[in-house]
């Protein structure tokens, strides 16, 4: 039987409490860092650009000396040389000289500015200019992108396609980052057998193995699929027993109900201390969700429906892969909608009620409840685009009502 059912905000603080913190950090190439997490404030060197640069191709002059300039009145400057990129000009730019330019090169000495070259017209050696520029135009100064000594990228920070392209632009080769935390996923019970093999009678396929891997997957951490256990106490603890040798962290489905095979919880109580977290949270879905710590490693105890097993893995699984990976929380993204039908709550427990989004005129959203008839449809996967939250106070929801309505991780 469950223990009396903590609150959901009872077993977060449980959690909170046991002050899970990064697995560490390690030092890989930048060709290897795309989705890791900064273990590390990154600084930059040097200033970037290096030296000031023309932003066009044109001429390098004073700017003074094209004041005056017009369509009907050029100016005439001597050009004196040309600027490549990828070397540092040796020349002086004088009063009344230009040096030609391409863009990305180095302003030579002397100069200022940069006259765009459809503002002028060469003559061999002259060159007339018909537009006047101003002091620094055409110009980026030196470390006006990047300054050396500012922090660039913070630790805790994911790198994408754009942090590795700065990480790239200051230098760097190699990078600390925190190391990524692996987490076994388990399924259990006699009756679930894996894809691909023939569907006895009375049996049904592992669907959580795959869908919790992938939201491992999406939370920081590296999933290690542990396939199915059945209902037997021997061959479930030498399971865990592997899994917990393999992993960092260790998340299950089914068995923790109150049926006579569900032994989940009991044997995890077993495997070490401290033991038990909780066995039983006042929500809906989820009611069974059970959590123990083997050593200093979490184990999360999820119910065996699959929609039920994913929403619980979103409200208490989700932030502790993320505090081992050492990434901050990330909020789930939040629409308002309008409640498409009246919800109810299920009494004293907070509920959560799957919705389809629908488009309703140009300006609104509908959030129609997902009618499964019980939490372990499978197609409140598919229909499902997130979830409305009924406080455990509050006995529904109206139609029509503004809700807030928690999206599921790439849904909109």
């Amino acid at each position: 039987m469950f223990r009396k059912l903590l609150t959901l905000d009872q077993a977060k603080k449980l959690i909170d409490d046991l002050e899970f913190e990064p697995l560490g950090s390690e030092e890989i190439s930048l060709q290897e860092a795309h989705g890791r997490i900064l273990a590390e404030d990154v600084i930059s060197n040097f200033n970037i650009p290096p030296f000031d640069r023309s932003t066009v191709d044109g001429y390098a002059v004073k700017s003074e000396d094209s004041f005056g300039a017009e369509e009907n009145l050029p100016v005439h400057l001597r050009l004196v040389g040309t600027v490549n990129i990828g070397e540092l000009p040796s020349m002086n730019i004088l009063k009344g000289e230009m040096a030609e330019i391409v863009t990305g090169a180095p302003i030579p000495h002397g100069a200022d500015a940069v006259i765009m070259v459809e503002d002028t017209e060469r003559k061999n050696e002259t060159v007339d200019v018909f537009s006047p520029v101003a002091k620094n135009e055409n110009i980026m100064q030196k470390g006006t992108d990047i300054r050396k000594g500012e922090t660039i990228l913070q630790k805790g920070q994911a790198l994408g396609s754009r942090e590795m392209g700065v990480l790239a632009a200051i230098g760097r080769a190699k990078i600390a980052v925190f190391v990524v935390p692996l987490v076994a996923v388990l399924s259990t019970g006699s009756e679930v057998t894996e894809p691909g093999r023939d569907l006895s009678p009375g049996r049904i396929y592992d669907i959580n193995s795959f869908s919790l891997s992938g939201a491992v997957f999406e939370s920081g951490g590296k999933p290690i699929n542990m396939g199915v256990a059945p209902d037997e106490k021997t061959k479930l603890r030498e399971t865990l027993e592997k899994a917990l040798s393999l992993a960092d962290i260790v998340v299950t489905s089914a068995g923790v109900s109150v049926g006579p095979k569900d032994i989940l919880p009991q044997t995890i109580d077993s495997l070490g201390k401290p033991g038990l977290v909780f066995s039983g949270i006042a929500v809906k879905p989820g009611k069974p969700t059970t959590m123990a710590v083997v050593g200093r490693k979490p184990v999360f105890s999820l119910p065996g429906h699959p929609a039920s097993a994913l929403l619980v893995f979103n409200l208490i699984t989700q932030p502790v892969i993320q505090k081992l990976a050492g990434r901050g929380s990330d909020k789930a993204e939040t629409v308002k909608a309008l409640a498409g039908t009246r919800m109810f709550s299920a009494k004293g427990r907070r509920t959560f009620v799957m919705v389809n989004l629908r488009k309703v005129g140009p300006n609104h959203l509908l959030a129609v409840p997902v009618e499964t008839g019980a939490s372990g449809a499978i197609t409140t996967l598919a229909k499902a685009n997130g979830y409305v939250e009924i406080p455990e106070n509050l006995q529904f929801i109206d139609e029509n009502d503004e809700v807030t309505v928690t999206l599921f991780r790439g849904t909109m």
